[in-house]
């Protein structure tokens, strides 16, 4: 069972086998849920689409024929890999 120590300040690192298991990285936001008295869960937080507003760049229309150019080109990159 892995364990953590909470620092003076009370912070803890949460280990690397839980971070992986619930595939946690740097920047997840994390939720607490109570369960009972003396119980608590680590829950990733899934992002809601109201968080979500502002974060995308304005779209930019594109034609089909500058779909299809930029598929191209992306294929060529790759290949090239």
């Amino acid at each position: 069972m892995p364990t953590a120590t909470m620092a003076r300040n009370g912070r803890v690192t949460v280990p690397v086998e839980v971070r992986r298991m619930l595939g946690l990285a740097a920047g997840v936001k994390v939720d607490f849920v109570f369960r009972g008295q003396d119980r608590v869960e680590l829950v990733p937080r899934l992002g809601t689409a109201g968080e979500l507003v502002g974060t995308l760049k304005a779209a930019r229309h594109v034609t089909l024929d500058g779909m299809d150019a930029g598929i191209a080109a992306g294929a060529v990159d790759s290949a090239a890999l």
